[in-house]
């Protein structure tokens, strides 16, 4: 998407940690927006979020690694020149796309099965930068009711097994998908409330008929090729879109589902992000975690209800919510506790900044996202 760029005020700039951490609620939001922006309505949204600022040891907690997702944000440069930027930027790890919507911009997937050597050869490029590829990714939608459509992205979802397999990538990205809502449909049908009665109908038959059977088959082959941690993006317009949901299929196909526990979808459905956190960590089956935050524009959500997402900056005067880079939608107090309820639950795997900020775009919000995270992350370990 095309979005205008927002250059950070002097004041943004200069923030060192301890003032940066000690910001209001509306944390870094406020300062990324002048005072007579018509976006300023979460900052008193969000102002109770500093009564939950954890005080805490280090102990023998996890320094969770921090890292990106390449996607749409790097997607025109060579492997090479994405690397030297996530190297520049102290990013520990990386979420590579294989293919589906987010594409496979510096993964040649087939090039990469064919020849052992060639795959060696691409994963050294990561660890000669100190880089690791914790996850691979492939959101699509397998159960599509257009049958080319499903076919392009389950063959998508085996060779991305195929290919972790072979450079030892454990956890795999994705979402559930949507089928249609009977099988004369020819488009996805997101069925997410149950009445009148031919909706509930049509729930039972998306899950019965295509989504479970579909995922049984597909763990059961993942399961055969030695991954066993399959992480779905709980987001709107697909079956799994909460914790839920999400449980749902888990507890119907077994325990290679998990969750890509990504709170940009949770904040609008008013999911408490700590609570889920807590909820999902402490069953072990969080895999991924994507770091996106979402902004509430009150005044609007007030008219208009939170199924009132923007995606361009043209559109947001009348936005209830928007996606934004980490700390641009709740403050610096509430990313801190989430990092540290992912150290509490034990979680073993990055915290992966994905940008779709329509305001900070591509590379400028993966750069304030890594700013956000690894000063949180500090402050937690006393540096």
């Amino acid at each position: 998407m095309s979005v205008k760029r927002l250059a950070p005020p002097k004041s943004e700039q200069i923030l060192d940690r301890r003032k940066f951490l000690a910001a209001s609620g509306s944390g870094v939001l406020a300062a990324a927006l002048p005072a007579t922006s018509p976006f300023m309505g979460a900052a008193s949204h969000l102002s109770a979020e500093s009564a939950r600022v954890p005080q805490v040891s280090s102990g023998n907690k996890r320094k969770i690694p921090i890292g990106v997702f390449n996607a749409d944000v790097y997607k025109k440069l060579s492997i090479d020149a994405m690397l030297d930027k996530v190297s520049a930027l102290g990013l520990e790890a990386m979420e590579i796309g294989t293919g589906g919507y987010p594409g496979s911009w510096q993964c040649p997937v087939d090039e990469l099965l064919a020849d052992p050597a060639k795959a060696k050869a691409w994963l050294k490029k990561f660890e000669d930068r100190g880089i690791r590829v914790a996850t691979l990714s492939c959101h699509g939608n397998p159960v599509h009711p257009d049958p080319k459509h499903a076919a392009t992205d389950r063959e998508t979802f085996k060779k991305t097994v195929l290919l972790a397999e072979r450079i030892g990538v454990k956890v795999i990205v994705g979402f559930s998908g949507c089928p249609g809502g009977s099988p004369t449909d020819t488009q996805p049908n997101w069925v997410a409330y149950r009445w009148p009665p031919e909706y509930d109908a049509m729930l039972k038959w998306q899950w019965n008929e295509k989504v479970i059977p579909y995922w049984k088959e597909a763990a059961k082959f993942a399961r055969e090729h030695g991954i066993h941690r399959l992480a779905f993006e709980m987001h709107p317009n697909f079956v799994v879109y909460n914790p839920r949901t999400l449980l749902r299929l888990r507890e119907a196909v077994g325990e290679e589902i998990g969750a890509n526990c990504d709170l940009s979808h949770l904040f609008w459905q008013g999911c408490d992000p700590v609570e889920v956190i807590h909820f999902l960590g402490r069953q072990g089956i969080i895999y991924h975690a994507h770091m996106k935050d979402t902004v509430l524009y009150p005044e609007n959500v007030a008219k208009y209800g939170i199924l009132n997402f923007v995606f361009e900056t043209g559109d947001l005067p009348l936005a209830s919510d928007a996606f934004r880079a980490v700390g641009y939608g709740h403050g610096a107090s509430t990313w801190k506790s989430i990092v540290q309820a992912y150290m509490d639950v034990g979680y073993e795997g990055i915290l992966s900044i994905e940008n779709e900020d329509p305001i900070l775009s591509g590379e400028v919000g993966v750069e304030r996202a890594a700013y956000v995270l690894k000063n949180v992350r500090d402050e937690l370990f006393g540096a």
